[in-house]
This record gives C-alpha cells, structure tokens and sequence, in this order.
C-alpha cells in the first residue's frame, strides 16, 4: 500500500463517519463510502481496509437496535449468502480493480431498477384492492410488525446471492439487502435492526476469506486503528437523526445514496 496524503487521509476520515452514520441511520448511504475508499485506494485493497471499519459500525448498530431485528427473515437469508459470499470469494481471484468497481456498480444501478419497478406494481395492485373494499372492516391491513412478508423465497434466494456476493467482492452488500428489506416492507426500525445483526454476522464471516485473498494484512490494519476513529462521531449523529426522518423521506434516501454509490462506482 502506497503512502497516503493528507488530502487522501482526509476523505477516508469522512468516508469512515459516513459507514458510522449508514449503520444507524440511512443503510443505502454507505455505497458512497465504499466508493471513496475505492477511489483513494486500489478497489481490491480498499475492500481489505474497509472490512474492519464496517465491522465497528456494525457492533455500534447491533448495540442500538439489537431488539428490533426480524430473525425469520435472516435465518432465510443466510443460505443463500453463503452461496453468494463463494462465488465473490471465486471472482476475487482473478478479478482486477476496474472489473471489481464496473461489476458492482452495474448490479446496485440494476438492482434499484428492479426494486422501484417492484414496489410500483405493488402500490398500483394496492390502490385497486383498495378500491374493491372500501367497505371492508380493516382486517389487518397492517399488521403493526417490524417488517413484512412482501418478498417470497425466491426474492429472498436472489437477493441474499446478490447481497453476498457483493458484500465480499466490495463491501457493497447494504444496498442489496436495503432494497431487499424496503421491498419487503420493513419500516425504519425493523429496517436497521435487522440490517445491523445481518451485516455483523456476514462481515465477521467474511475476515478469514479476507485474509486468506491478501485483502486484510498489518499495513491496512494500521490504517484502520487510525479511521476506527472516526466511526463513533458517525453512528451517534445517525442515531440522532433517524427518529426525525420521515418513513417516505427515508426509502427514498436509501434508494438516491444507492444510485449515487453505483453510478460513482462506474465512473471513477
């Protein structure tokens, strides 16, 4: 790993508050860090630096919303990203930088073009179910959960291969699992409740592949006690502001960082 300028040293400290606020606040955020670490560092090496500082903020998640997490849902989701965490682990042996930055920048700008076409064909099968019951005694319309079973198993085998992959090839698994989640129908607690336990649990998984790739090693756990630093600030501030966003303001932030993550991907 190259020496770091100052100026360079600066956008990793920022990129590192962000993956703090992400975890708390707005999950789809953290495709913006991910791209400045891969545009300060080598994509591949990148990956290595950024694992331990998403693994930080994950703990700092986990401590603030470990009640609100939805396990049936990530015990449905685990399977299949074990399978996806392979084949990253499989495309990392041979992939170089520009393949790894195009690749998962391609599947976050497919992946929200998927998700709003979803959730627009469900919104118009809404309004015409509600049109056909108006009435209807509100029978459990919502069922006041912390998500919903919006998504089947087979949405769940696609986005959890998906959400493994690229959570291994670069650390870019959240927008995958936010779209997964808002598809489902998640709200804003049950969201980042199960966001944090499925992040850590996949993450600490991912260390020993990491190492064994040469992605983790001294030099880039030097840099990482320096920006752990700064992921505190992040996740406190998130943890302030997500009570004040509002549900609609929140899944469109979520879906805006992860088009702005992808399309930055492509184009550095």
């Amino acid at each position: 790993m190259d020496t770091i300028s100052l100026w360079q040293l600066a956008v990793l400290a920022a990129a590192s508050t962000l993956v703090g606020f992400s975890k708390t606040a707005v999950s789809g955020a953290n495709t913006i860090s991910l791209a400045g670490f891969a545009a300060v560092l080598p994509a591949r090496e990148s990956t290595g630096v950024l694992l331990p500082i998403l693994i930080a903020g994950d703990l700092l998640a986990v401590r603030v919303y470990r009640r609100h997490a939805h396990w049936p849902t990530l015990l449905r989701l685990f399977p299949a990203v074990a399978v996806g965490v392979a084949a990253g682990t499989l495309f990392m042996l041979w992939a170089d930088d520009a393949a790894v930055r195009t690749s998962i920048g391609a599947i976050l700008l497919f992946m929200t073009g998927v998700t709003l076409w979803r959730r627009r064909i469900a919104e118009q099968e809404a309004g015409e179910g509600e049109q056909g019951m108006k009435t209807g005694a509100g029978s459990g319309a919502d069922s006041g959960g912390e998500g919903g079973g919006g998504t089947g198993r087979t949405a769940a085998r696609g986005y959890g291969v998906l959400g493994g992959f690229t959570t291994m090839v670069a650390n870019a698994g959240g927008p995958v699992m936010s779209l997964y989640l808002l598809s489902a129908g998640f709200r804003k607690l049950g969201f980042l409740g199960t966001s944090a336990w499925f992040f850590l649990i996949v993450n600490v998984s991912k260390v020993p592949f990491s190492v064994g790739l040469g992605l983790i090693d001294a030099h880039s756990l030097l840099l990482d006690a320096c920006l752990l630093l700064f992921v505190l600030p992040g996740a406190y501030l998130g943890r302030v502001c997500v009570d004040r966003i509002n549900q609609k303001v929140f899944d469109r932030i979520v879906i805006g960082a992860t088009v702005a993550g992808g399309l930055q991907l492509l184009l550095i």
